[in-house]
C-alpha cells in the first residue's frame, strides 16, 4: 500500500509539471497533500498518540480541504482557467519534470541513508514534491500558480522527515502547518486586491508599476 502511495504521488507530482489548467494544478495539490498525509500515517503505525493522531487528521483536513477551497475561491473571483504564458513552456516543463524524476531517483540512492531506512524511494518521491514546487514558483506567472507551488513545496518538505525516519515535535509540526495556512491565505488576500486593482495576476507585469 505504501509502495503505491508513492508510486501514485510521483505522478501527481510529474502531472503538475506539464498541466495548464489552473484548477488541475490546485485538485493535484490537494491530492497530493492527501496522499502526504496518509504516507506519514502509514510510516507511523503504532506510535502515534490520541493527540497526535488528531493532529494528523487536522494537517490533513488543513492540506487536502481547507487550503484548496481558498485557492478556488481566489481562482472564481479572479476568472481564470488556464495559464496560457509561462516562463517556461509545458512541453519542456514536462521534459523538466522527467528530468526531476530521474535526478531524485539518483540522489536518493547516492545520499547515505539513516540506520533502518532501506527504501530510497520515499526520500526521492519527497525531493520530487519539493522540486516540483519551487518549479512552479520559479516558471509560473499567475500569482495562484505560484501559491499552489508554496503549498506543493511544503507538503514535499512535510514528507521528508517521515521520509528519512526522523520524528519531529508535534509542536514543530504545527508551527510549520500553521506557518503554511498563513502564507497561503495571505497569498489568497494578496491575489484578489492584484486582480481588483490592475484586472490582471501575472506577477511579471507588476515589475512594470513607476512610482
Amino acid at each position: 500500500m505504501k509502495q503505491l502511495l508513492m508510486t501514485l504521488l510521483l505522478l501527481v507530482d510529474l502531472n503538475m509539471f506539464a498541466t495548464s489548467r489552473v484548477d488541475s494544478l490546485i485538485r493535484s495539490a490537494a491530492l497530493q497533500g492527501a496522499i502526504v498525509v496518509c504516507l506519514v500515517a502509514l510510516s507511523s503505525v503504532g506510535g502515534l498518540s490520541s493527540v497526535e493522531w488528531a493532529f494528523l487528521l487536522v494537517t490533513g483536513l488543513v492540506k487536502a480541504v481547507c487550503l484548496p477551497v481558498v485557492m478556488f475561491k481566489a481562482l472564481r473571483s479572479v476568472g481564470i482557467r488556464r495559464e496560457l504564458e509561462p516562463m517556461i513552456g509545458y512541453r519542456k516543463s514536462l521534459f523538466v519534470g522527467l528530468f526531476a524524476v530521474g535526478f531524485s531517483l539518483w540522489i536518493s540512492v547516492k545520499l547515505p541513508m539513516p540506520p533502518g531506512v532501506d527504501d530510497p524511494l520515499g526520500l526521492s518521491v519527497a525531493l520530487l514534491s519539493m522540486m516540483a514546487g519551487m518549479f512552479l514558483v520559479v516558471s509560473r506567472k499567475k500569482a495562484i500558480s505560484q501559491a499552489v507551488g508554496y503549498l506543493v513545496m511544503e507538503n514535499g518538505i512535510y514528507f521528508m522527515g517521515p521520509a528519512m525516519a526522523v520524528h519531529h515535535p508535534l509542536v514543530v509540526e504545527a508551527g510549520v502547518l500553521l506557518d503554511l495556512f498563513v502564507g497561503v491565505f495571505v497569498m489568497g488576500v494578496i491575489i484578489l486586491h492584484i486582480r481588483r486593482e490592475f484586472n490582471h495576476i501575472d506577477v511579471d507585469r507588476l515589475s512594470e508599476l513607476k512610482d
